[in-house]
């Protein structure tokens, strides 16, 4: 498909620019660790549970190592030589006794100790292995939906057991990826809560049992409808790996996991979260998970027309980031969204030709096209026909992922009736325009705005290239936000790799590419 005409050396160009961008970014997360890395690598050990005040175990047994011998080593080694020395098999009685001052932690590990830690990270990981199979095995059952793009409903009201039947409901109604938005500010929590919750703000705490609850409860669901009903939440801020592989063992199928999204908007340190995005994206690749990216985020503090190029740059480098991390073209659920001001003369047009240059960029991705929120008003009727020119610049551009508008949106937290009035119109323009996308041929106006754009970013990537991503992120380059690289939360946390550095999990991550057997 080549409806833009694209010049192929010019979209060869850019990608180029954008891998000699990232690379440095790719060797700085290679070359450091943090708090979140070493805890996710634990977590796949085994180690679960929380101290009476709710702060993990994990993060207990990482702050004893790290206070004891540092970060830079890796605490994996340190954690399985103390656990051998001590005569016990239970990483979660080592961190409640490390956490009591009762355990002295060395920084050089035996062979032994790394054999052991090893083991334990290769039985998680199979776990997470079991679970990818297990959704081919379901998916093979039930069936996928048989319409693209797939219909993509939030669901978040605070408390778990009130989010799914509200997610089961959706489901029946035709959504076929449930969001499970998570609860505000959780992204600045350098923990994962535990357990099931039953109070968020604006969203659910994304926890391991809520993962677990949620994906029981879609699987009835996806036997009840005929089609296998995914799962998604956020892999993102301060707990970035953790999370990821919370998801890969609980099998969701779907991640935000954006390249800079906690940077610009969270003010998360761009080092410590291109190093845990890495190791996440590493994670969601051996359990098969698609990722969803944030670009659509940088349109709502800049102009959705003057920006558009620095979307697609994003876009560009969460590829690059992507597959060097070893995710593969059908899991990057690249970000754009519907998102010019409606009273701007031509505003369709121009969303088409946005929307067109994505999906004609990243063919083979299934592309997640979110819905207008910066330019609602509170009129529920304007917001409803929004949505639906929203729905139909999806068919006809032919995207993957269509997040469903709700009519509420800058009004309420949308009631079920909001979110069965909203399906109805994703229903009807996707019922209606059927296929439209394989009719549409664009005529210059969108051929021309498409190519500027793309000559845009092309630019602004050869600045990028002479400037360095995390000086062009401190600069304010994407989404108005500067954001410089030493600076920001979680800074900590973060350390460069010692001589010596293990970590099992790196280790095989990074070994030769999976494949399922």
């Amino acid at each position: 498909m080549n409806k833009l005409k694209l010049d192929r050396r010019t979209v060869a160009t850019a990608r180029r620019l954008a891998a000699a961008a990232g690379r440095p970014v790719v060797d700085l997360a290679r070359s450091h660790t943090t708090v979140s890395v070493e805890r996710a690598t634990l977590r796949l050990a085994g180690i679960t549970g929380a101290d009476p005040d709710g702060i993990p175990w994990v993060n207990r047994l990482v702050d004893t190592v790290v206070e004891q011998v540092g970060l830079g080593g890796g605490v994996a080694g340190p954690v399985f030589d103390a656990l051998q020395r001590d005569g016990h098999q239970d990483l979660t009685l080592l961190a409640q006794k490390a956490a009591a001052g009762s355990v002295t932690f060395r920084a050089e590990t035996p062979a032994a100790a790394k054999r052991a830690a090893a083991r334990a990270v290769k039985t998680g990981l199979a776990q997470v292995d079991r679970r990818r199979r297990e959704r081919d095995r379901l998916i093979k059952r039930y069936g996928d939906p048989k319409q693209r793009p797939w219909i993509y409903l939030i669901v978040a009201t605070g408390d778990i057991h009130e989010d799914i039947p509200q997610a089961q409901a959706a489901a029946r109604a035709g959504a076929d990826v449930i969001a499970v938005i998570r609860s505000t500010g959780q992204s600045l929590l350098d923990y994962v809560p535990e357990g099931a919750t039953r109070e968020g703000f604006a969203g659910t705490y994304a926890t391991q049992e809520n993962f677990r609850l949620m994906r029981a409860a879609l699987d009835d669901t996806s036997k009840e409808v005929g089609r296998y009903v995914r799962l998604t939440n956020y892999a993102s801020g301060l707990c970035m790996p953790e999370i990821a592989a919370l998801a890969g063992l609980e099998r969701l199928d779907m991640m935000l996991n954006d390249s800079m999204y906690g940077i610009l908007f969270r003010d998360i340190n761009p080092i410590r979260t291109f190093v845990d995005q890495r190791f996440s994206r590493q994670v969601h690749a051996r359990a098969g998970i698609i990722i969803n990216t944030g670009e659509d985020n940088y349109l709502t503090t800049a102009d959705a027309v003057d920006a558009a190029h620095t979307v697609t740059v994003s876009q560009l480098l969460n590829e690059y980031f992507a597959h060097e991390a070893g995710l593969e073209d059908w899991q990057l659920g690249l970000g754009h969204a519907f998102e010019i001001n409606p009273e701007l003369p031509e505003s369709f047009r121009l969303e088409l030709a946005h929307a067109l240059l994505a999906r004609e960029l990243f063919p083979d991705a299934p592309l997640k096209w979110m819905p207008p929120t910066k330019h609602m008003t509170g009129d529920v009727f304007r917001g409803n026909l929004l949505d639906g020119f929203f729905n139909l610049a999806g068919a006809l551009t032919g995207q993957g992922i269509l997040l469903v508008g709700m009519m509420t949106e800058a009004v309420v937290t949308p009631w079920l009736s909001d979110r069965d009035i909203a399906l109805q119109n994703v229903r009807y323009v996707l019922s209606a325009a059927g296929n439209l996308h394989e009719d549409f041929t664009p005529g210059a106006f969108i051929r021309d705005r498409a190519h500027t754009v793309l000559g845009e970013a092309v630019t602004l990537l050869r600045q990028i290239g002479r400037q360095g991503l995390l000086d062009a992120i401190g600069e304010g380059t994407f989404g108005i936000m500067r954001r410089p690289a030493d600076r920001g939360k979680g800074l900590d946390g973060v350390a460069a790799r010692e001589p010596g550095y293990f970590n099992p999990a790196i280790e095989i991550l990074d070994g030769p590419s999976w494949t399922q057997s």
